[in-house]
């Protein structure tokens, strides 16, 4: 018999067995899910401890580091401060010499300032005094030259009066004359003018008379052709006549309408008139307005004009002034710099001479003049020269030159001594040489010493000095001729027996 406890299994269709397995697999993919829920849960919180410990390690670290790098950096720090220190000590020393160098350089300045300082006030009282002599002199010249030009003013003033006097005499005198003559011509021309004047009355007189009676005559027979035509006319004009009175009915008809209309033409005219009035008055307002500004214009062209003109002058002016003023500049310039040239080169030349010159030229370097007074007035009696104000100008601007002159005139007699010295040692020096010359011609032979005389050149007891021809004759008074000797040389004898 079967058991009873145990159900016999009924075989599952497959919409069960499919039912069954989605279920299998939604409860496995939730439990998947709630593992990987606790699973990242688990992560997380092992990550938020992780992250909280590398802190705090971190944090600690930092802080080891820091203090080691305080030790070090402090201990730099020591260093530096020991380093600005001692430096700051040096250069405060340094500091301390400068100013003290600076305070002696500035009390030697302040001494060198005192002392320029009373020297140029030294100078300056000097310039003062020679500036007060100088306008004491100008001042006298000043008042010479005024008196001389008044009185020279004066002289021409009366020349002037006199020569004015005499020439209105002298046209009063011709004035009397030529009215004198005037009125003899003007009495003549009067009488001419008379008879001329009656002469031509009577011939306008005699030619109207005769105009007269030929005009009347030409006057009757026009009148007596006039009275013809009249008739011819009158006769021609008969049917006209009839046809005029007709036209006139006509005319009167349109004379009315004529009038009408010349009433509307009359008030047209009058507008038109008014309009001309006002037209005209406008014009004339407008012609005036543009006469005032014609004028204004011609007025302000004319000062243009002017203008242009005294602007174009002032630059022409202004043009050459400056040419003018460029050239003399440049001349100037180039006259102030040859100047100061030729004072540099002096300046130089007298540095130069001064090693040259003796203690006595040193001690007194300007000379008293050697002329006694006569002999100073008797130069002045030779040479007398009337001082003009030109020389006299000149003269007062070259009084600080006479130092000046002085030792220049001393250098030029020492120049011209010299010269005159160097001229007789050159002449005394051509006479050793020529005296030289004759003698090593004497003692030589040579082609040149063969073709010339000489005394010492002797042959077969014959010299070549040509012999006198008769012995000079001696007076009783006169001394006798030195004797002379023919002097042959050891050398050339030996020469010539060996």
């Amino acid at each position: 018999m079967p058991k009873k406890g145990k159900k016999a299994k009924m075989p599952l269709s497959d919409e069960e067995q499919l039912l069954l397995f989605q279920q299998k697999l939604l409860a496995e993919e939730e439990m998947a899910k709630k593992k990987e829920r606790l699973l990242s849960q688990f992560l997380k919180d092992k990550l938020a401890k992780e992250e909280h410990n590398s802190a705090l390690n971190l944090n600690k670290i930092n802080t080891q580091w820091r203090t080691v790098l305080r030790e070090v950096k402090t201990r730099e720090l020591h260093k530096d401060i020991e380093i600005l220190s001692q430096t700051f000590e040096r250069v405060v020393d340094c500091k301390d010499s400068v100013i003290k160098s600076l305070a002696r350089d500035l009390s030697e300045a302040e001494e060198q300032y005192a002392h320029a300082l009373r020297g140029h006030l030294h100078s300056i009282d000097q310039l003062l005094a020679l500036q007060r002599c100088r306008l004491g002199l100008l001042e006298e010249s000043y008042t010479t030259e005024l008196e001389a030009l008044t009185k020279e003013f004066e002289t021409e003033r009366k020349t002037i009066t006199d020569q004015h006097e005499k020439e209105m005499h002298y046209l009063q005198d011709v004035f009397m004359a030529m009215e004198q003559n005037y009125i003899d011509s003007e009495y003549e021309s009067k009488l001419e003018f008379q008879s001329i004047w009656e002469d031509v009355k009577n011939k306008n007189l005699e030619e109207k008379h005769f105009l007269r009676l030929q005009l009347e005559n030409i006057v009757e027979d026009l009148w007596r052709r006039f009275q013809d035509a009249l008739k011819n006319y009158v006769d021609a004009t008969e049917d006209q006549k009839i046809a005029f009175e007709t036209l006139k009915v006509k005319d009167e008809k349109s004379s009315k309408e004529i009038e009408a209309q010349m009433k509307k033409i009359q008030r047209l005219q009058d507008s038109i008139i008014i309009l001309k009035s006002k037209i005209m008055v406008h014009g004339r307002e407008s012609e005036d307005q543009n006469q005032y500004i014609r004028k204004d214009k011609e007025l302000v062209l004319a000062q243009l004009r002017k203008l242009k003109a005294q602007r174009t002058q002032a630059r022409e002016l202004s043009q050459e002034n400056l040419v003018k003023l460029t050239l003399e500049s440049n001349a100037t310039l180039k006259a102030l710099r040859k100047i100061v040239d030729k004072g540099e080169k002096i300046l130089k030349l007298a540095e130069i001479c001064r090693k040259f010159e003796t203690e006595e030229e040193k001690v007194l370097p300007f000379y008293s003049s050697v002329l006694t007074p006569e002999e100073q007035k008797e130069i002045e009696d030779m040479h007398p020269e009337e001082l003009t104000e030109e020389l006299a100008k000149v003269i007062v601007n070259y009084t600080g030159m006479e130092n000046f002159w002085k030792r220049y005139n001393k250098v030029k007699l020492e120049q011209l001594s010299l010269q005159h010295r160097h001229g007789q040692l050159l002449e005394i020096n051509g006479k050793l040489r020529a005296m030289l010359r004759r003698y090593l011609d004497g003692i030589s032979v040579s082609d040149e010493v063969l073709s010339q005389l000489n005394p010492l050149f002797i042959v077969n007891h014959r010299s070549n000095l040509p012999q006198p021809l008769s012995a000079p004759t001696t007076q009783p008074g006169d001394r006798p001729p030195p004797t002379t000797y023919n002097i042959t040389e050891a050398a050339h004898v030996i020469s010539h027996t060996l």
